[in-house]
């Protein structure tokens, strides 16, 4: 924390902290849409898959997101509910061109939501990579999860491109409002 963080923090002008999970199969585009999220010059141009998590912080307006990057790996997927108590939101990533794994998302959403420990925050379904000419519509994935289910907590799908960022700064900016209105 650097000194105008501090001195921001004493005057009471300082940004809420939030903690972010992110979580999702493997190779659904999880950091690479967390470093779109970053400022321009801390950007990643290389992203390898997560092993275990990473943790990073960010600012959204008035809020600073510490961001819990979860491994979508098979092996790993049972650390999430370590992290569900501390959890203020979630965002759920999900490859709209993987239709085979669909059913896999839908189990580990399922299994997230119902978590005693996972209380009713906020969910940010990002639909990545719907610029492939295989991906599924927000409208399907929504329908396959079985989202309209959700009845205990906001919820959003929002198509988006973690490579070129598409629709990343408006699921955010949608995540963020719920966020400041608690």
């Amino acid at each position: 924390m650097g000194f105008f963080d501090k001195l921001l923090g004493l005057m009471g002008l300082a940004g809420r902290k939030v903690n972010i999970l992110v979580v999702g199969l493997d190779n659904s585009g999880k950091t690479t849409i967390i470093e779109r999220l970053k400022p321009r010059p801390k950007q990643n141009a290389e992203v390898a898959p997560t092993v275990g998590f990473s943790v990073d912080e960010l600012q959204k307006g008035a809020l600073t997101f510490t961001v819990f990057d979860m491994s979508g790996a098979g092996r790993y997927r049972t650390l999430w509910e370590q992290y569900y108590r501390e959890a203020d939101a979630v965002i759920f990533v999900v490859d709209s061109a993987d239709k085979l794994r669909m059913v896999v998302s839908r189990d580990e959403m399922e299994l997230l939501l119902k978590h005693p420990n996972m209380r009713a925050v906020p969910v940010l379904f990002f639909a990545n990579k719907h610029d492939l000419p295989v991906a599924m519509p927000p409208v399907e994935i929504a329908q396959a999860l079985g989202l309209n289910d959700i009845k205990d907590r906001p919820w959003q799908i929002m198509p988006s491109n973690g490579l070129t960022g598409e629709g990343v700064d408006k699921g955010m900016d949608w995540l963020a409002e719920r966020l400041e209105n608690k």
